[in-house]
């Protein structure tokens, strides 16, 4: 018997995505943020950076702005249009008190009741090694959730503290623990991904169309057999 998967919770109003590149949150997550603003939920976007290190063929001074437009291309498809960009650079962005700071910032300044980021352990399902990025906005996305909320953390930033947040949902989790019936979000999922056309024409020889529907309906079928039969995306939830 394969462990059943909980639906992932639905009384809340808005939640804030971070991660730390133009597509992290296409390669699966943007089918369920898809589905979130069908049903009315506002969902705003914050990337740490603009991807410029992501196009080995575009030097990064080109490549930077070709992904913003890519990733809020990407974004309106799954119903969102507050996109933000904190301008770290990519490849190298630190786990610190800086990014801490700013991410607890954003958090006050949306006050979402969930808060969604990407896989930030050392690897992806145990053999793929993880990229720095994700490890060190994973993990301070974590941390910058308990900041927004006290006063006494970072207390110059402009908006007041928010302690409103209720769970933080990790996509890409080797070890998910909630999901969302994407029945009604694949389509956008796959278009969405396939708006980071140069992104995709730089990585693969395959047609970026293939390439986003074979990766995006698969993802969502692997993870059928634990969520009643339906196609999913997953997530690893902590509730506060």
């Amino acid at each position: 018997m394969t462990d059943q998967l909980e639906p992932m919770p639905d009384d809340w109003q808005r939640a804030l995505a971070i991660v730390a590149h133009p597509d992290d949150l296409e390669y699966g997550c943007a089918s369920a943020v898809a589905v979130w603003t069908d049903a009315g939920r506002h969902v705003s976007y914050l990337l740490v950076t603009r991807g410029e290190a992501g196009i080995d063929t575009l030097e990064p001074a080109k490549a930077g702005p070709v992904r913003e437009r890519e990733q809020r291309a990407s974004a309106a498809v799954a119903g969102v249009t507050d996109v933000e960009f904190l301008d770290h650079t990519d490849g190298v962005i630190e786990y610190g008190l800086r990014l801490r700071e700013e991410l607890a910032a954003a958090i006050r300044r949306h006050r979402p009741e969930l808060v969604i980021t990407l896989n930030y352990e050392d690897t992806w399902g145990g053999s793929y090694w993880n990229t720095p990025d994700h490890r060190a906005v994973g993990r301070a996305v974590m941390d910058a959730v308990g900041d927004a909320g006290n006063r006494w953390i970072f207390p110059d930033t402009e908006a007041e503290p928010w302690n409103g947040v209720r769970w933080i949902a990790v996509a890409g989790s080797d070890t998910p623990t909630h999901a969302v019936d994407v029945t009604d979000g694949l389509e956008r999922g796959v278009r969405s991904l396939l708006e980071h056309r140069a992104y995709i024409e730089a990585l693969t020889d395959e047609a970026p169309e293939a390439y986003a529907r074979t990766l995006i309906e698969g993802f969502a079928q692997q993870q059928a057999e634990r969520f009643g039969g339906r196609p999913a995306v997953t997530f690893r939830l902590f509730g506060r």
